[in-house]
């Protein structure tokens, strides 16, 4: 990869950063300092995207907690690996018993909505396999700014304060421990305000000095589950104790002549898949960057993808998922020339939104890691256990109760999930991680950063950087504010619903590490939050 470093082509807002002994790059300065930290005392990529994997449930609870779930690709100096730290639905979750509880959908908020929170074991996986500090070493820092506090970032303060003015909204005897969590003051934290949460480091300390199954057996598991009996929820602590982590195997495609590898179904990384390798037929390189033909082009092989994607997705412990059937090249060279000079409707399903963290290390030795964690919509299902600092996420908002459809709720299945960690190879060997986060604008988002990488050429933070769009369930689609007028103009005439947003949030946030030729890294972080990339 030929990458010119001096290049700036957008509104320079980060510089890439290039270092030789390990990067990581989160979307918080403290949480990548708490990474860094850990790789200078010796420890592995690993243990240092889990240092700030812990930090941002507490710096960053408006996206994630221990309460949510995570996945991660891994590069071992040799392999790539995969896991899925995603949980199931309670044994007592049906669709006969959404109904008794007045639900023809899953609700987005609320107990039916809440999956079994698989994040904590993703960790204790992570850091038997490829961890080399002890775990409580690990966790110190998380454990520190959750008991001592620490100031809320800017961007995130403006998410904390959507999500308590939501909360005040909801009266249910469940969401009782929201408030008093997250607003101990009466109101959300402002910018530079210091937030403590005591119950978070209660929980984090056990977990620290037990190991990550104390947060399935035991105290912790007996507090989610008395408070699930006692406010109408299905989650018990027999659920809890059941979850495992499942070692997967990555599923890729090629592009531009590399190999782009996700984390396969219940997720949508298949959906990137599909659009790059639609994409990589065509010759996207004939057209600008900067141009409506290369949007147009783009635009329409992410609908092919979500059409299929959400046909065919589900869980595939208990449903058959076609992946190598979707990702034929046969069968994408047919999507590909459904393709015309105007915008298509190809009958996408309902694409859901969300909230995530997106993180990616790397070390000296040349291991590497792509990891995401997210509690979904916001702050979850707006389910607190009190005294404990657990928001539970709502991945169960995530089923369909369509009847023989492949993501229908059923007990003991896993939701289609939003969050998906990427990973770039060449050859077979490991060129870095990558990941954008932000609900259905995942794979859209992977596939504007692969394609402005390897079709244009830039760097990690130009490619960052570029005005971004996204193609939303009701057939609009919405360009970033700075994107060029003559590419607007040109959507339009095309047959696109253009809408231009002032508003960022929407078109997700990311991180890119790659590794040069020489062996160092070069990284590029989120400028429409509080990313940070941290190096030595």
């Amino acid at each position: 990869m030929d990458l010119d470093l001096l290049s700036f082509p957008y509104a320079a807002r980060r510089v890439p950063l290039v270092a030789g002994n390990g990067v990581v790059a989160t979307s918080h300065p403290l949480a990548s300092q708490a990474g860094l930290a850990a790789l200078q005392s010796g420890g592995t990529a690993i243990d240092a995207a889990l240092a700030a994997a812990a930090c941002l449930t507490v710096l960053e609870p408006t996206s994630n907690g221990l309460g949510g779930d995570g996945f991660a690709l891994i590069w071992d100096g040799a392999r790539l690996h995969g896991i899925n730290g995603s949980g199931r639905a309670p044994a007592a979750l049906s669709i006969e018993a959404l109904q008794r509880a007045g639900h023809q959908q899953v609700p987005t908020h609320g107990w039916q909505a809440v999956t079994v929170p698989g994040v904590v074991q993703l960790w204790g996986d992570l850091h038997e396999r490829f961890g080399r500090l002890p775990l409580e070493q690990v966790l110190a820092p998380a454990i520190a700014y959750a008991e001592q506090g620490a100031p809320v970032a800017p961007m995130v303060s403006q998410f904390w304060a959507r999500g308590v003015a939501a909360a005040r909204e909801r009266r249910a005897p469940e969401f009782a421990g929201f408030l008093s969590t997250f607003a101990p003051g009466g109101r959300a934290p402002r910018a530079g305000e210091r937030f403590a949460s005591p119950g978070h480091a209660r929980t984090l300390r056990l977990i620290a000095a037990e190991g990550p199954r104390a947060f399935y057996a035991g105290p912790i598991a007996e507090a989610i589950g008395r408070f699930s009996a006692e406010t109408g929820g299905t989650l018990t602590p027999d659920d809890l104790a059941a979850h495992r982590s499942e070692w997967v195997e990555p599923i890729s495609a090629d592009y531009a002549g590399y190999t782009v590898a996700e984390i396969p179904p219940n997720g949508q990384g298949i959906a990137a898949l599909i659009a790059l390798g639609i994409l990589d037929g065509l010759d996207l390189a004939a057209h600008p960057r900067d141009s409506a033909a290369a949007y147009h082009l783009q635009v329409e092989a992410i609908k092919l993808a979500f059409a299929d994607a959400f046909a065919y997705v589900g869980d595939p412990a208990t449903v058959d998922v076609p992946v190598t059937a979707l990702l034929d090249r046969e069968r994408l060279a047919a999507r590909r020339a459904l393709i015309g000079p105007t915008a298509q409707d190809y009958g996408p399903g309902a694409l859901p939104r969300g909230g995530t963290v997106y993180f990616c290390a790397a070390d000296r030795d040349g291991r590497m890691i792509s990891m995401i964690q997210s509690t979904y919509m916001g702050f979850g299902s707006g389910v607190v256990i009190p005294g404990w600092g657990i928001a539970l996420h709502n991945r169960g908002a995530g089923f369909v109760t369509t009847p023989g459809h492949p993501n229908c709720l059923a007990p003991g299945r896993r939701p289609f999930h939003t969050i998906i960690p990427g990973f770039l190879l060449k050859d077979g060997q490991a060129v870095g991680p990558f990941g954008v986060m932000g609900g259905h604008m995942q794979p859209q988002g992977h596939t504007q950063v692969i394609v402005n990488s390897l079709t244009y050429g830039m760097h990690p933070q130009a490619a960052l950087d570029a005005p971004r769009w996204r193609w939303e369930q009701d057939g609009s689609l919405r360009l970033e504010l700075e994107t060029p007028r003559h590419i607007v103009e040109g959507l339009a005439a095309c047959g696109h619903r253009v809408q231009v947003e002032a508003e960022v949030g929407g078109f997700g946030r990311g991180q890119i590490i790659w590794r040069l030729p020489s062996g160092d890294y070069v990284a590029g972080t989120e400028s429409r939050c509080d990313g940070c990339v941290a190096g030595w």
